[in-house]
């Protein structure tokens, strides 16, 4: 306990002061957090917004999909890219709010790096305060990259809320950090398999 306590210690200095102070979530015992490039595998980049149990890492992930198939297990809030010999890399996601839930089985058709953003009718309804049209950029609720989900309205894309990553907060997107979307974004090639459990 001594010791996981000094490593958050040791840390914390890291880190530049705003991002001490907003800090929510401490890093598993052992492992030290850096606002730069990672020096060794004991070492993760810090995000001050996001559990620990949701950062990027690469799991045990037995199953008969194929290498470059996208697993959606909503109701972990974790999406699985199978990299083959049992093994995925596993990323943390915000999901569907009660009442928006979905799946099944379909393709990434589209990708967008910044994407834009129209909101459906549907959500207009609901929410009549937003705008019908968003350029894509920093400030823009889908975040840095958008992967398009078969004929759905659905997208795997980046946020602005890092923190509602592991929150069942969306209305049916799959929401990942923007570094996590950027990552993903790159090994994802059109026509992926995407299914959402």
């Amino acid at each position: 306990m001594v010791r996981a306590g000094l490593a958050l210690l040791v840390s914390l200095p890291m880190m530049t002061p705003a991002l001490a102070q907003a800090w929510r979530f401490a890093p598993p015992p052992g492992i030290t957090m850096t606002t730069g490039k990672p020096k060794h595998a004991l070492m993760l980049q810090g995000n001050s917004q996001v559990h620990p149990m949701f950062l990027r890492q690469v799991v045990q992930y037995p199953t008969n999909e194929r290498s470059g198939t996208i697993v959606i297990d909503t109701r972990a809030h974790f999406l699985f890219f199978v990299l083959g010999d049992g093994r995925a890399l596993r990323y943390g996601i915000g999901v569907a709010k009660s009442g928006f839930e979905w799946s099944g089985t379909h393709q990434v058709t589209r990708k967008a790096e910044w994407p834009g953003w129209t909101p459906p009718p549907e959500m207009l309804r609901r929410r009549p305060e937003l705008p019908r049209f968003m350029e894509g950029g920093p400030n823009n609720p889908l975040g840095a990259r958008a992967l398009y989900i078969g004929s759905t309205l659905y997208r795997i894309h980046g946020t602005t809320e890092p923190w509602s990553i592991g929150q069942n907060v969306s209305s049916g997107c799959i929401r990942m950090t923007n570094a996590d979307v950027v990552d993903l974004y790159e090994r994802v090639k059109l026509y992926t398999k995407v299914v959402v459990l």
